[in-house]
């Protein structure tokens, strides 16, 4: 399932024109609880925008979707990763799109409207939360977006070598990242999953000394050459607990694309990289399959 978020009310800037929504859950109709196989979901509407929503699994924030506007992306780490898809290849050019962790497929929502024609496979282990989806969040006809019910390792074990743009690992259990989503052996898989150009993504959360953090720097760069790190500054700082946005290649990553990107958007965030970044992961051991833990769990009332 997609992964926990902090909101931004702001705007995000010049964007590609709003699509008419394809109907769906109105905000007349209130909130809807309903137990799905990870928990209790939630739906709740957003109080700025008519619209929109906000998904959360007991209590976690997992996504937010406007009907109305794929394009808003009200996260800030989904922002983050929304840099990532509009950078990966020019502006509007298809691309082929494995999304490991669904939720209410946002950022699946966001490629199909501003890359169309895409196409993408979004791997959901909860059955019950993408039926839940589909029925109150629909997505547009066209779109060729295609749900899997089953665990993100085991469908990037079946993506075949070379075949995709862009893996965006989004998984949370609850608001932790399972273990075996987060080893060298998982990022080795990605690698051979992606094209020639293509690139890795992942979302995750940590806070304090970012240990997890540290450590996923670590994992990634024992099987990528190059990458990079996203993240707000006070999270960077120990301040607080929040998402850490990674992304890697095996070729260059346009750091001062995304770092204007970054620093201009309004959920502001620091790209780090190259000696700055290993500096981030000295000392840190890359996890394996051996070896790794979940995701540290958010402190009580961080989503308060």
């Amino acid at each position: 399932m997609a992964g926990m978020g902090r909101s931004s009310r702001a705007a995000r800037g010049p964007e590609p024109a709003a699509t008419t929504g394809p109907g769906g859950r109105t905000h007349a109709q209130g909130p809807l609880s309903r137990p799905v196989g990870s928990g209790l979901a939630e739906l709740r509407p957003d109080r700025d925008r008519p619209a929109a929503w906000s998904l959360l699994i007991d209590g976690a924030p997992q996504s937010l979707v406007d009907l109305a506007d794929p394009t808003h992306l009200g996260f800030e780490y989904q922002r983050r990763l929304g840099h990532l898809i509009d950078l990966v290849a020019p502006p509007g050019r298809p691309l082929t799109v494995l999304h490991l962790g669904g939720g209410a497929l946002t950022l699946a929502r966001y490629t199909a409207a501003t890359r169309p024609r895409s196409r993408q496979q979004v791997a959901e282990i909860d059955t019950a939360l993408t039926e839940l989806v589909r029925a109150e969040l629909p997505l547009e006809r066209g779109w060729q977006i295609k749900v899997r019910g089953a665990d993100a390792r085991s469908v990037l074990e079946r993506t075949p070598e070379g075949s995709v743009d862009l893996v965006i690992t989004d998984v949370f259990s609850g608001a932790r990242t399972p273990a075996h989503c987060t080893t060298v052996e998982f990022t080795t898989l990605a690698a051979r999953a992606l094209a020639p150009g293509g690139w890795y993504t992942a979302n995750i959360a940590d806070g304090g000394a970012l240990p997890f953090a540290r450590s996923q720097v670590a994992t990634l760069g024992a099987v990528f050459p190059e990458l990079c790190l996203i993240a707000d500054p006070a999270v960077l700082r120990g301040k607080r607990f929040g998402n850490v946005v990674l992304a890697a290649a095996h070729t260059p990553l346009p750091i001062a694309d995304l770092t204007r990107r970054a620093a201009s958007d309004s959920a502001h965030a620091r790209v780090e990289h190259g000696r700055a970044l290993t500096d981030f992961a000295a000392g840190a051991t890359p996890a394996t399959d051996a070896t790794a833990a979940p995701s540290p769990e958010p402190p009580p009332g961080v989503f308060r």
